[in-house]
């Protein structure tokens, strides 16, 4: 895929927005990151909770980027992981969408009228946790202005796309999750220029992500 700059933006948005209504690349797609550390049910509990993630496109310095972070470490079951902002479910939100843009302003600062939601990816499963994940893929025109709650959220973590899709950014890696300690698997993940490595269900939802991109992208 080819470098994704400013001028490309408007056009490249719009296709991806298009993309987004389309029939998804869904489990097959988010299965070339798989990094589970709990076997997937063969359904969804009933009990599981909703949640929602903003995975989020913005320009800085002319380069399309993917908005990160990197959780605090608090013994939970993604305690110290790089995920996108997001969170459960509240009753006062008025759809999943409601949910990704409310936590997206409460973990990191952004202003929910900043953010252009393009379209949804597919729901996630994650065993570990009980969580049924509805990522949104959201763009903003300029670089976000963050204002972290250091309660849940260390630091941000801004990727270029054309980094982080470049086939030397997968790998395998070995693993403990916080929820099993002592127990060490080898996981798909991306690990990015500095060492940093993004693993489990975010993984999964960016392979994804990645796959609409190549559809998106290849003809340009």
């Amino acid at each position: 895929m080819r470098p994704l700059y400013l001028a490309d933006h408007l056009h490249i948005i719009q296709q991806l927005r298009e993309r987004l209504q389309q029939p998804l690349p869904g489990r097959v797609a988010q299965e070339r990151m798989i990094g589970r550390v709990i076997g997937m049910p063969l359904k969804v509990p009933d009990n599981a909770r909703p949640s929602a993630v903003l995975c989020m496109l913005f320009p800085v310095d002319g380069a399309l980027n993917m908005l990160l972070m990197k959780r605090r470490e608090d013994k939970g079951a993604h305690s110290g992981q790089v995920s996108f902002p997001g969170g459960s479910y509240e009753q006062s939100d008025a759809d999943f969408k409601a949910t990704a843009l409310r936590e997206a302003q409460e973990e990191v600062g952004i202003l929910s009228s900043d953010v252009d939601i393009l379209g949804a990816l597919t729901p996630l499963y994650i065993p570990v946790s009980n969580f049924n994940v509805y990522p949104f893929v959201g763009y903003a025109g300029q670089r976000p202005i963050y204002n972290l709650s250091h309660n849940e959220v260390s630091y941000t973590i801004e990727v270029p796309i054309k980094s982080l899709f470049h086939p030397d950014r997968k790998t395998q890696v070995d693993v403990t999750s916080p929820a099993i300690p002592g127990v060490i698997r080898q996981v798909h993940a991306y690990k990015l220029e500095d060492g940093t490595i993004i693993w489990g269900a975010t993984a999964m939802i960016i392979s994804e992500l990645e796959a609409v991109f190549e559809d998106t992208t290849k003809n340009l």
